[in-house]
Formats: C-alpha cells, structure tokens, sequence
C-alpha cells in the first residue's frame, strides 16, 4: 500500500490526479478483464461520478467460480507480482468505457440465448423425429 505524508500537500495533489486519470490494462489483462467483462462477472463504477473532471473507473475483478477459471486462463498476479484477480483497479476512461460496451454486448447476447431457450421445444425435438417428405420434389421432377 502506498503512503503519502499529508504535510507534503503538493504531493498529495499530484497523487489525486493521477487517480483522476486512472491506468491502463497492459493488453493481456485488458483481454481477461474483457473476458469476465461479456461474462458479466465484473464491478465497474465512475470513480468519483460528483467530478465532471475525473473520467476514470473503480474496476473489480472478483475470484471466478470454477467452472469460468477452468476454461478462462486468468492470471493471479500482475507483471509486477501485485495481485490482479480479486482486487480493485482504477482504470482510466478508455478502457473503462470499453469494458462498459462489452458488459453491455455480453449481457445482450446472454438475453437473446436465454429467449431462444426459452421458445425451444424440447420434446418434440427429442421424441418426434421429422423427416423430409418420401418422393419426388419439385426439384428432382
């Protein structure tokens, strides 16, 4: 955890705005961010939604259930060895944004999968074979 001696209050400021401004995902964590993003299984809020100035986002990337982590190769740590998985990131608003439109994206598919499920008829599918019309068709003739 990082310390700031509150006497020096130009540093403080300058370690405000750099939060103001967030950080970026190197790429590969940006992708697993992503990943879990369409998954819908990330916390991503405005920093400070009250400061017109402040662009970046508060992202939270909790522990996948285990079906997710057995499929999704989730790193545990970051390159620098600071844990990624189940910690709280300030992202700048890029990314932020980003990973918004592909919550949103993975959200709409996951609906239209759960509405074409629900039209689905199973029994018939599974008990009632259908089969194209014996003889000649239209085409053959």
């Amino acid at each position: 955890m990082k310390q700031i001696n509150l006497t020096d209050v130009s540093r403080l400021k300058n370690e405000l705005a750099k939060y103001k401004k967030g950080k970026k995902l190197d790429i590969a964590h940006f992708n697993q961010a992503a990943r879990l993003a369409w998954l819908g299984k990330i916390v991503l809020c405005p920093l400070d939604p009250e400061d017109p100035d402040c662009q970046a986002y508060l992202l939270y990337l909790p522990q996948p259930e285990e079906l997710v982590a057995q499929i999704l190769t989730l790193d545990e740590v970051d390159q620098n060895g600071h844990p990624f998985i189940g910690r709280i990131h300030v992202l700048d608003a890029e990314q932020g944004r980003h990973l918004a439109n592909i919550f949103r994206e993975g959200m709409e598919a996951r609906v239209r999968s759960l509405e074409e499920l629900e039209r689905r008829d199973f029994y018939f599918a599974c008990f009632f074979e259908t089969h194209p019309p014996e003889g000649p068709t239209d085409v053959q003739r």
